[in-house]
């Protein structure tokens, strides 16, 4: 963990919670591409609002990002890197993009949390992550539903 600030966290959650003393140091990031995302996305989880994330498994792979699977814990930050809290992974399913569903949409709590602003605001963040690696998304792409629980 190179962030000082989820170093703090997390040495704060474990001194709170000494049973998960021995698990792995947990991922860092924030949400999205861009700020305003990024830290509109945050504000949801810190408001019990968003409790469900996405990405492309093809962009997972690109980018060299492991996997998440249940019991993982992440330390969330805002766009500038400052910890705000953590979370753990409670489950994980891989669906393709064209059966992700309104549920899932409405546990992301994006937009007006319906499957068509989901789809529509995805696509255009997977068109931009996967353009990077001169890539497309499609509608039969694995897409990594994640849910999550915040824990401090």
């Amino acid at each position: 963990m190179k962030n000082h600030s989820a170093e703090n966290m997390w040495g704060d959650f474990l001194k709170a919670h000494l049973e998960f003393a021995f698990e792995h140091t947990p991922q860092v990031y924030h949400f999205s591409d861009n700020e305003k995302d990024a830290n509109f996305n945050l504000e949801l989880v810190l408001a019990g609002v968003k409790k469900a994330n996405s990405h492309s498994l093809l962009g997972l792979q690109l980018q060299k990002k492991t996997l998440p699977k249940r019991g993982d814990f992440s330390v969330l930050t805002d766009w500038d890197g400052k910890a705000r809290c953590i979370v753990r992974t409670t489950s994980v399913r891989m669906v393709p993009y064209f059966s992700v569903t309104a549920e899932h949409a409405k546990m992301e709590g994006n937009g007006d949390g319906s499957l068509s602003d989901w789809k529509k605001s995805y696509w255009d963040l997977f068109q931009r992550r996967l353009g990077e690696f001169d890539r497309k998304p499609n509608e039969s792409m694995i897409i990594v539903c994640e849910y999550f629980e915040k824990v401090f």
